[in-house]
């Protein structure tokens, strides 16, 4: 998947990702250990899929159209109907067009953050930014709550998890990272899951029996120091899925079935999509996916129609379908966003610009009622037309479909009590 820089500088990467680690030698438990360390209910829904589309994508061109507006705001795209009476989208986006009856489209979303950073945190937590305390991913909170099996992670992110903070609950509720997107039909190599250079299991038990005697030599001494129990704690976890078929098998697209696959594209959003459905179905709680280049001041309507809605057209929707399928949608919660919407005025580079006052989120599964446009912006899509739907709204209502409490406190390093989510409410049309 192609690595995009916004405009404002920021990269769409972060520090420490698998793929790269096996340049300096690093394995899949040295990785969580450093991870670990910091050094480098009546719910429906029992796990989730966050689908980030970085760059913040215009929702006047794909999910929120106003083609009765003037033609400085209007933009090139046509309306067609959907599967479900009176939702309507762009006509780039076909095959979401005939599943409409499986999301909601929340429209209005509103906040005042312009900055790609700014506001990835806030859609990505669900409070807004302040410079005194960094709040937890989505994926984190979620890695904390709902525990995966002693095989898998609680929590994946493909290819990376990139600008998104654990915050104050720390790198131990923090994704394993894939590195890369998936191949169609091939098994993801995941470095310390693929034994290589002749490397066998047997080399990794002697490995890990050496690191045992270790510990009894050593006594109070690891489990004391906070980076030697993180390796311990964090090379059982990459020992057991070494060992497991089960976590193999989550990651090899190969394996999927001829009906399933025929449903996504070959790009590697698309594959990253089916791959986040594998690893729900295998007991994965929270998977993040990402597809960037929204950040269109230039050349938006050739982005849109030639390379972005088609990408996000065939992953989405197969997303939504595979799950349907495999019985899976009404417990996993998927949750789709940008970080702010585009201007509604189109600029003189026929782009539009960052514009957080009016957005859309897409939502689905987990007791979601799907079929629904929830929300409005105005004549021009220029703000909310009636009311606000605020990011912490919307992080109130993802955290009620796994069962999470949002007003629920945890304690900082330092003591301190904070909530999961301070203002927000969850959408009660959302689960009507």
């Amino acid at each position: 998947m192609a690595k995009h820089v916004f405009c404002d500088g920021l990269a769409r990467r972060d520090f420490l990702k698998v793929g790269g680690l096996a340049g300096i030698g690093l394995s899949l438990s040295d990785y969580f250990a450093l991870n670990s360390a910091g050094a480098v209910s009546a719910a429906k829904g029992k796990s989730a899929i966050f689908v980030r589309l970085a760059g913040g994508p215009t929702h006047m061109d794909t999910f929120d159209l106003k083609p009765n507006a003037p033609d400085t705001h209007r933009g090139e795209f046509n309306e067609i109907a959907t599967n479900v009476p009176g939702m309507r989208i762009s006509e780039h986006l076909p095959k979401l067009a005939k599943c409409a009856d499986k999301y909601v489209i929340l429209r209005g979303v509103s906040h005042t953050l312009a900055a790609h950073e700014l506001g990835t945190v806030y859609m990505g937590t669900g409070n807004r930014p302040i410079p005194s305390l960094k709040y937890p991913f989505y994926g984190a909170v979620v890695s904390k709550e709902l525990k995966a099996s002693a095989e898998l992670p609680s929590f994946v992110a493909i290819p990376n998890q990139g600008n998104y903070p654990t915050g104050y609950l720390g790198p131990e509720f923090g994704p394993f990272e894939t590195g890369a997107a998936p191949v169609a039909g091939k098994a993801l190599e995941v470095r310390g899951l693929s034994l290589r250079n002749g490397v066998t299991l047997t080399d990794v038990e002697r490995r890990q029996d050496m690191l045992k005697r270790y510990d009894s030599a050593f006594g109070d001494f690891a489990n004391q120091d906070k980076l030697l129990a993180g390796m311990d704690l964090f090379g059982q976890k990459a020992f057991s899925m070494m060992r497991s078929e089960r976590s193999r098998l989550a990651f090899d697209l190969s394996k999927e079935s001829k009906s399933i696959t025929d449903l996504y594209g070959q790009d590697g959003f698309s594959q990253s999509c089916l791959l986040a459905t594998r690893l729900v179905e295998s007991g994965v709680r929270f998977v993040s996916v990402s597809i960037g280049g929204w950040d269109t001041h230039s050349n938006n309507f050739t982005s849109l129609k030639t390379r972005l809605s088609p990408s996000l057209d065939a992953g989405l929707a197969g997303l939504f379908e595979s799950l349907h399928q495999k019985g899976l949608l009404e417990s996993t919660t998927v949750f789709v966003t940008g970080e702010f919407g585009r201007t509604p005025k189109i600029n003189k580079t026929a782009g539009r610009d960052h514009y957080p006052r009016a957005m859309f989120c897409v939502m689905a599964g987990g007791g979601i009622k799907g079929g629904q446009v929830i929300g409005a912006s105005d004549e021009k899509g220029e703000g909310p037309k009636d009311r606000a739907i605020t990011p912490d709204d919307v992080a109130a209502s993802f955290y009620k479909t796994l069962g999470i409490d949002a007003t629920k406190e945890y304690n900082t390093p330092s003591g301190r009590p904070v909530m999961v989510v301070r203002n927000g409410k969850p959408i009660d049309e959302l689960f009507a």
